[in-house]
């Protein structure tokens, strides 16, 4: 393991301004963290540097994370900061090297190989995986993030900035909470051990490429309104990356996680309304994003959705999962649900009931309708299907069987890889179908994808499909 001379240590129970770069500075480093730990791992599998085109070259601080819960492994982190133009050097310091491939592809980012060295050349911020010789279990993960302005007080609004270091919660509690109205500063460099809880708050800002680890959760919003959670990196959290429960107004952008557990779903929404999501890069072993009425204490309907600009990858079962969880007394809706502009690097789910890349899973008495997956590519499904739209009564989780599932647009939906299942469309009963299904420019590897190339249940009408 490489050593590194100039550690930087701001006291684990530190809590400082977050540090700034000069706006003229157009690239920032951050500081490594304090010691070596589970929470800071340094990972040798590459040596990584940054530099402006034709500058200097500085180190990176390679962290380690671990991926993939069927085969779990140690994959590589790096992160910058970035207002512009930067080459990006990666050496792979063991084993020779033939190939490299960075994903994903609609960056349009090619490497340049020399030896066992790979050259990136970035326009500005990106979430990327860089893959030596197709290795997806021992990858690069490159998060240049853009540049954040310097902390500072709001007027009516209390902040609260964490500096490059190593941060636990305060005494006596097991969690970082924070009060309504409150700006949370992360510093690039900044690591938080523990969970970051909201709860029965409003106005609430995470802001900053900072780092989470080592709670159950990564962050919980709770029975909260006007939540905004900007830049963070949350690895390996026990459960969820982002667990929201009965929460109005979420804005959700560059958020990035890793986990390689059971249940360790990335973004899961029961019984929230009015939410953004932009920018995210979430691999995930279990769901990466999943959509439901009610679940547990949290109790509703879901409206009104935009996922966008972002790239998914489940190692192990869904990137998009909607409609299990609701009600078995009282009936609820989800809808008004856009996906659109999303890289869904691999779906891998060996069990037929929980396949699909894009899965309306619809369960508990939910009717789902208005949904658009628009400009989805999806690079490799392993084992499962590029879409799975029913209603269901799924034994191990159902209360009740879905209301139906009304009113489903795919638009320029892409599998460039794989040998999948055809896709399933299916209703329940004679009053709990589907209905209205449009097809407009599906295709996989070896074609355009039609009506006749859908496995099609019961209880179901309207499914068409048509070039662009």
């Amino acid at each position: 393991m490489r050593s590194r001379a100039a550690v930087v240590a701001i006291g684990a129970l530190a809590v400082a301004l977050a540090a700034s770069p000069a706006q003229s500075e157009p690239l920032e480093i951050y500081p490594p963290p304090p010691g070596s730990d589970y929470y800071t791992s340094f990972d040798d599998t590459f040596t990584v540097r940054v530099r402006q085109p034709g500058g200097v070259w500085r180190d990176l601080y390679e962290y380690r994370v671990m991926v993939d819960l069927d085969h779990p492994q140690a994959a590589s982190m790096v992160t910058f900061g970035t207002s512009g133009p930067v080459e990006v050097a990666i050496q792979k310091n063991n084993g020779a090297v033939r190939e490299v491939a960075v994903r994903p592809a609609s960056s349009g980012i090619a490497a340049r190989l020399v030896g066992a060295i790979a050259y990136l050349t970035l326009d500005g911020p990106a979430n990327l995986s860089v893959e030596f010789d197709d290795d997806r279990l021992h990858n690069l993960h490159v998060f240049a993030n853009p540049l954040y302005p310097a902390a500072q007080p709001a007027k009516g609004r209390k902040l609260v900035a964490f500096g490059p270091g190593i941060h636990v919660p305060p005494q006596g509690q097991n969690t970082f909470r924070f009060e309504s109205d409150t700006d949370v500063r992360l510093a690039g460099g900044a690591i938080l051990k523990g969970q970051v809880d909201i709860d029965k708050t409003h106005g609430v800002r995470i802001i900053g490429p900072g780092i989470l680890r080592g709670g159950k959760e990564g962050v919980t919003v709770l029975h909260s309104e006007g939540v905004e959670i900007d830049g963070p990196i949350i690895v390996n959290p026990g459960h969820y990356t982002l667990m929201c429960g009965q929460t109005r107004g979420l804005t959700v952008r560059n958020l990035r996680s890793f986990s390689a557990g059971g249940w360790t779903d990335g973004i899961d929404l029961m019984a929230c309304s009015d939410v953004h999501i932009d920018g995210a890069f979430l691999r995930t072993s279990d769901d990466a994003v999943a959509i439901y009425a009610d679940r547990w204490d949290y109790h509703g309907d879901a409206r009104n959705y935009l996922v966008e600009n972002s790239t998914l990858w489940a190692d192990v079962a869904h990137p998009v999962n909607i409609g299990l969880h609701g009600s078995k007394d009282e009936p609820r809706t989800i809808e008004n649900l856009v996906f659109r502009n999303i890289d869904i690097l691999a779906h891998d789910e060996d069990d037929r009931d929980y396949q699909g890349a894009l899965a309306i899973t619809d369960g508990d008495n939910n009717l789902v309708r208005n949904v658009v997956f628009d400009d989805i590519r999806v690079d490799r499904i392993e084992e499962g299907m590029l879409f799975n739209f029913r209603v269901v009564f799924n034994q191990k989780y159902s209360l009740a069987p879905g209301r139906g599932i009304e009113n489903v647009l795919l638009r320029n939906v892409r599998l460039r890889h794989g040998r999948a299942n055809a896709p399933v469309i299916a209703g329940f009963a004679d009053d709990r179908t589907v209905s209205g299904v449009q097809l407009l420019d599906v295709s996989g590897p070896e074609g355009a994808i039609a009506t006749r190339d859908v496995e099609i249940g019961g209880y179901v009408e309207g499914v068409t499909s048509s070039p662009q």
